[in-house]
């Protein structure tokens, strides 16, 4: 004859049971999000930026302190207090800015 207290033991009570599940759920549902992160740094990483011109003519006497690069352009700063914003793709300068002291 079974003991009444190992059957009552061996059964879980509905709210473990739905724990269980919703541990189970959010486990799969973090998985995904991971391999969803990692894929679209993945994807991003691959793409390739706009290309950078081979070089980059200075005017006479500018020595470049700092660089930025953005989608289509390049900056660059120099020591003499001007901005100089040159087109990415060409390295032709589009436009100098005088930076105030």
């Amino acid at each position: 004859m079974t003991d009444p207290s190992e059957t009552e033991i061996q059964q879980e009570p509905p709210q473990i049971r739905f724990l269980r599940r919703l541990v189970t759920t959010l486990t799969v549902v973090m998985i995904g999000g991971l391999v969803v992160i990692i894929s679209l740094l993945v994807i991003r990483l691959q793409a390739g930026d706009a290309p950078l011109p081979a070089e980059i003519a200075l005017p006479d006497g500018v020595e470049a302190e700092a660089v930025t690069l953005g989608r289509d352009w390049i900056a660059i700063v120099s020591r003499d207090n001007r901005i100089l914003i040159f087109d990415r793709e060409t390295g032709d300068l589009r436009q100098e800015v005088l930076m105030n002291n």
